[in-house]
């Protein structure tokens, strides 16, 4: 049995894609995973399972379609996948908010062509570094007015991801500790 760590994309934002977190818990179990914690409204659980973080995306993305009647993509990373995504850490000498320290997860790797317009996009003081499956952005002024953030936010990637900022990553790791 191993922890993982499930995020949904695009849940809970304003009104749309809205799911509880105590229904999609119960949910969850039911469906026979065990351990389940969720952290904040915005999609983040951990779970365990004896199943590979792939079969349970699909499982997740084919129960949210049932349950909730609702397209969402889910993007999944063992704890010591996610370990390593706090050990890298490779903008932690500048990214000193954890609030404006992006982390976007990938479910494929984005082509060479995406990555350079990733750091064309990216203002002077914003950072962006792609490694393995992760892309680390530290957005010094917010994310409100960053092209960078709006290509990593958007569908033009070219593959499935979803972004968390530090303070969240860094809480799921202990909840999949805990």
């Amino acid at each position: 049995m191993a922890r993982h760590i499930v995020l949904l994309r695009g849940i809970n934002l304003g009104s749309r894609n809205r799911i509880a977190m105590p229904a999609l818990r119960e949910a969850l179990e039911e469906a026979g995973f065990e351990d389940v914690r969720t952290y904040l409204q915005s999609g983040n659980v951990v779970l365990t399972s004896k199943d590979s973080r792939q079969k349970v995306a699909l499982a997740c993305e084919r129960l949210i379609a049932r349950k909730f009647k609702l397209e969402i993509a889910v993007v999944v990373r063992t704890r010591s996948a996610l370990a390593k995504v706090v050990e890298r850490n490779p903008l932690a000498d500048v990214a000193k908010n954890p609030k404006r320290y992006q982390v976007s997860f990938l479910e494929g790797k984005p082509s060479a062509a995406t990555l350079k317009k990733l750091e064309a996009a990216a203002a002077p003081s914003e950072r962006v570094v792609h490694v393995g499956s992760e892309i680390y952005a530290w957005h010094p002024e917010g994310v409100a007015r960053s092209k960078l953030w709006t290509l990593l936010a958007g569908p033009g990637l070219g593959v499935t991801a979803t972004s968390r900022n530090w303070t969240t990553v860094t809480k799921l790791l202990e909840l999949a500790d805990g």
